[in-house]
């Protein structure tokens, strides 16, 4: 843990009306990472967000209107790289995520330049039920062949990135629907980035219900696949820095 004993550390927290709680998040974040800086980008958000993560004692970053979740983490990682950062973690700012596998993902930043948080690698018992599942898995067995790692959750949104990392997102982070998740990942291997995961439990949704049917896992394989399309298709220059 010596990159978060130094306070290199920026952990960034997308947000869109989550008043009820992203301060709760900023201080299960600040209680495992004290020397971390925790930047809250406020997505649009038409509640009491900024308020309630600039009282949890976080940084905010607000958008005039919502961009979604890639949008809002290009403004972390473009934080990230003008402010020296060498690692980039991000945390979503619903409370799914727990704070206490931040050291986890930072530690194995050493070995791997985007290192997501997986949720169906024997930790915990999360799950996803339904048609969704099959979906799921056949998006991380393609996106595992791509980036050529062994990989069960390229949908997490639970992640940490490196120095290197850090300067290709912040030039050519998607914006797109899961753009942010499986395309990114894309992006990272055409960078000669290496992707890595780590098991974590995952808390369980408080609000807001999955697609669990047929249609709407059909549609979310669709939108994957697309996402993933775009990102093969693609040119992405990368900066001199980061090669």
């Amino acid at each position: 843990m010596a990159t978060g004993q130094t306070g290199r550390v920026l952990v960034v927290i997308p947000a869109f009306n989550e008043a009820g709680s992203v301060g709760t998040v900023v201080a299960d974040v600040r209680d495992v990472l004290p020397l971390a800086t925790i930047l809250v980008v406020d997505d649009g958000s038409i509640d009491g967000t900024a308020a309630a993560a600039r009282a949890a004692g976080a940084i905010v970053a607000r958008l005039p209107f919502n961009l979604g979740v890639g949008g809002a983490m290009r403004t972390g990682y473009r934080f990230a790289e003008r402010n020296g950062y060498e690692v980039a973690v991000q945390v979503d700012g619903d409370g799914q995520h727990d704070a206490s596998y931040l050291p986890q993902l930072i530690d194995a930043v050493s070995q791997a330049d985007v290192v997501i948080g997986a949720r169906f690698a024997g930790e915990g018992d999360y799950a996803v039920r339904g048609p969704r599942v099959w979906a799921m898995r056949v998006l991380s067995r393609v996106v595992g062949r791509i980036v050529r790692a062994p990989l069960t959750d390229v949908t997490s949104g639970y992640r940490a990135c490196s120095r290197r990392a850090i300067k290709v997102f912040s030039h050519h982070y998607p914006a797109e629907y899961l753009g942010d998740t499986v395309e990114s990942l894309v992006i990272a291997h055409r960078a000669g980035l290496r992707v890595a995961q780590v098991p974590v439990a995952m808390r369980r949704r408080t609000t807001g219900l999955p697609s669990q049917s047929l249609l709407g896992s059909v549609t979310y394989l669709a939108r994957a696949c697309a996402a993933l399309g775009f990102a093969l298709i693609r040119r992405w220059p990368v900066p001199e820095e980061a090669t």
